[in-house]
């Protein structure tokens, strides 16, 4: 009988071996998403998200400006299917909930974070086969969809358009009064560091709430999809150092040391290996 914790890691582990473009990033995020809601049915969510691409193709092909590269036709077209047709909207009144970075959860309530409302404006620009990647903003996920020109779009906002006035009063609430829109506000996020985003808001949260055995085992399944981000296999070493184990602390660490064996923190995490290796003894 199959174990559906084992296969959704394995699924994973999987995803951590495909280059960027082949990750279909909305079935990633739901296998992210069984992880912690092993009781909902993945499947149906995995069907939710056809539902989507194939409305977002049926209001692509039906709108002519928007299939010929106008750019807030898209942003349009897309807004009306995801937060129109679908529902969704930013989770505002509960936003530090973990549910809001579980895609299933977020397909049942119709409410999210940023990130995983991004994902699904990723999912059906790709499908209506309009270019689009996330951005790395700071504090607030947002996406830009392509075509003649560019749209910054606020997916957390009802799919709003940001102008550069926008984005520079957004920049100032998440990065205070000093910070300055420029392009590092604005870099391209390609699919794995989307994914990774989005799992990122669980383990923070979980170490926020003293939860240190759920933020290494999400650390964990973060590396399952991307195995060569060095420091996560530095964090995941160290929180299994503070939880007494000592073994998985090595190993981790030592896997840092195979894609960064040069430089300070390298030299950090060898005198670290050191002692954790003598405890041992």
């Amino acid at each position: 009988m199959s174990n559906p914790l084992q296969d959704a890691r394995s699924a994973l582990a999987a995803l951590g071996t495909l280059p960027d473009s082949e990750i279909d990033i909305g079935l990633a995020a739901l296998q992210l998403a069984r992880v912690d809601a092993l009781d909902a049915d993945w499947r149906a969510g995995a069907e939710h998200l056809t539902a989507l691409a194939r409305a977002a193709v049926n209001a692509a092909a039906g709108d002519k400006e928007a299939d010929a590269g106008d750019v807030a036709r898209r942003r349009a077209v897309l807004a009306q299917v995801i937060h129109g047709q679908f529902g969704y909207a930013g989770d505002e009144e509960n936003y530090e909930d973990l549910a809001n970075a579980n895609l299933l959860r977020v397909m049942e309530r119709r409410r999210g974070l940023p990130v995983a409302l991004g994902i699904l404006w990723l999912h059906a620009a790709e499908a209506a086969g309009w270019e689009a990647h996330g951005i790395d903003f700071p504090g607030h996920f947002l996406i830009a969809l392509a075509g003649r020109g560019q749209v910054v779009v606020d997916v957390f906002a009802g799919g709003r358009a940001m102008e550069a006035r926008d984005l520079r009063a957004t920049l100032k609430r998440f990065a205070g009064d000093q910070a300055e829109l420029g392009p590092a506000s604005l870099a391209r996020m390609e699919k794995r560091a989307v994914l990774l985003r989005l799992q990122n808001n669980i383990k923070v949260r979980r170490l926020r709430d003293g939860d240190l055995a759920g933020a290494v085992a999400c650390t964990e399944d973060m590396l399952r999809i991307a195995p060569d981000a060095a420091p996560l296999w530095r964090e995941a070493g160290l929180m299994h150092q503070r939880l007494d184990q000592i073994g998985a602390a090595i190993a981790a660490l030592e896997s840092f040391l195979k894609l960064v064996p040069e430089g300070p923190q390298a030299l950090r995490v060898r005198g670290l290996l050191e002692e954790l290796r003598q405890r041992l003894n």
